[in-house]
């Protein structure tokens, strides 16, 4: 169901070197931002509390999340940011999501239509992609190293809760919820001991393409250099790679 692989992404993320941690923290001071838009308490705002606990992740300071919190609330000057999607393409024909969140969409859209065009690709018309797609919450836990992972404890845990559906790959188990659900899931597995590598709701395809051996890499160097612009939160694509 997943696109470029999202475990990839997440292990690129882990290792990102002191230099990157800037540009990390950026983006999660814009996430944490915008979702205390619609309220400060993490309790009554679960997208604010998806951003905090990303931001723990990346062990972000503490008084940088509440700085951010604040300035989302209005309570602190600071710049006002937007949340804005993109529908692409990629090359061999690949549907791509980009969201961003940025405070200048000018120079967003400048800054990926030039990273589209660089690796074969060009930005859609709204809808032109986005029907491919639906929203789904997605939970990763990794396989710990050097371990057995119980996947029929997470497994009954996830499904008691609420859960749609569960993958278990190399890499660690995979589920996937209704969108609402979320957040029930995530807690249930959290209370049984489960360490989560990700949590959050994505953009999920049922049409996978394959692109050929010579496409292949292209459309994984595009995502990659999406996923490093500053401005974008997540991509998501239907490429099996």
């Amino acid at each position: 169901m997943s696109g470029h692989s999202k475990w990839a992404t997440i292990k690129r993320k882990k290792a990102v070197t002191d230099a990157k941690k800037g540009a990390i923290f950026t983006r999660l001071v814009k996430n944490i931002a915008l979702a205390a838009k619609n309220g400060k308490d993490p309790d009554m705002n679960p997208a604010l509390r998806t951003a905090i606990d990303a931001a723990k992740a990346a062990n972000m300071p503490k008084e940088n999340v509440e700085k951010a919190i604040l300035k989302g609330a209005g309570e602190l000057p600071g710049v006002t940011y937007e949340e804005v999607r993109y529908e692409a393409y990629g090359s061999a024909g690949v549907a791509l999501i980009i969201d961003c969140v940025t405070d200048n969409t000018n120079r967003t859209v400048s800054d990926l239509r030039a990273l589209l065009t660089k690796f074969g690709g060009s930005l859609g018309n709204s809808g032109s992609v986005l029907y491919m797609f639906e929203q789904k919450g997605v939970i990763r836990i990794a396989k710990p190293e050097g371990q057995a992972q119980d996947t029929e404890a997470i497994a009954l845990v996830a499904i008691d809760a609420g859960a749609d559906d569960i993958q278990i790959e190399e890499e660690g188990c995979t589920i996937f919820t209704a969108r609402e659900k979320l957040v029930e899931v995530k807690t249930a597995l959290e209370q049984h001991g489960c360490t989560l590598a990700s949590s959050e709701v994505e953009w999920i395809t049922q049409n996978m393409i394959e692109p050929d051996s010579s496409q292949k890499e292209k459309v994984a160097q595009l995502i990659e250099a999406i996923e490093e612009n500053e401005d974008v939160m997540n991509v998501y694509s239907n490429a099996q790679l």
